[in-house]
């Protein structure tokens, strides 16, 4: 058998041409066509507009459930601190008698111009004989006007709008998706949700 000797020039150049070739196929591998990356943008486009609607209403809702929290304690606060000066609550006196001394009320008003919808709703505008306060942080408490002694026997009613006349003036309805207006009981020192759906978006994590 006889072998022939290609000698080391050869073989180096065999070996640097297979390395290119190598490299060649790597570099072919890590790219991307501008057809893949069309179709990887128009995915993400799809679950975003699908997923985005969800995380507004998610986000919306934590707001509104915070700022329904934070105007209970407010309007609760405000009856308390009139009991500790004055010795009067709700059992004594109205709502508009006592609240517009004891927060920061910017607007008193029995003529609310704009509507709120959703079931167990007030109809049209602000109702004939209700007194709505709109504080300082844009919230708003509504009830009858004539409203007093308020007592855990007799206890009145009234409802609040977390952001007053900024949409969507809506009247709860899930406990899932909480809006901006909310259904009240208060009486003596304590004012507390009136509805379950009210009670669920207030006492659920």
């Amino acid at each position: 058998m006889q072998f022939i000797y290609l000698g080391t020039n050869a073989f180096e150049k065999s070996r640097v041409q297979n390395k290119k070739k190598g490299e060649k196929i790597m570099m072919k591998k890590t790219g991307f066509t501008l057809a893949e990356v069309l179709i990887t943008l128009g995915i993400i486009g799809v679950v975003a507009a699908m997923t985005m609607p969800t995380l507004i209403n998610q986000t919306n809702g934590a707001q509104y459930k915070a700022a329904y929290k934070k105007a209970l304690s407010a309007i609760s606060q405000g009856v308390t601190l009139n009991v500790a000066l004055d010795d009067i609550s709700f059992a004594d006196n109205g709502a508009a008698n006592i609240l517009p001394g004891r927060m920061n009320v910017v607007n008193n008003t029995t003529t609310r111009n704009y509507p709120i919808t959703g079931t167990n709703a007030p109809s049209g505008n602000g109702t004939s004989g209700n007194t709505s306060l709109f504080f300082n942080d844009s919230s708003m408490f509504e009830f009858v006007t004539g409203d007093v002694e308020c007592k855990l026997e007799s206890p009145c009613y009234g409802f609040i709008d977390v952001n007053g006349s900024k949409g969507p003036n809506k009247m709860v309805e899930s406990a899932d998706n909480p809006t901006d207006v909310y259904p009240v009981v208060y009486y003596d020192q304590t004012i507390l949700p009136h509805s379950e759906t009210a009670r669920q978006v207030l006492y659920n994590k």
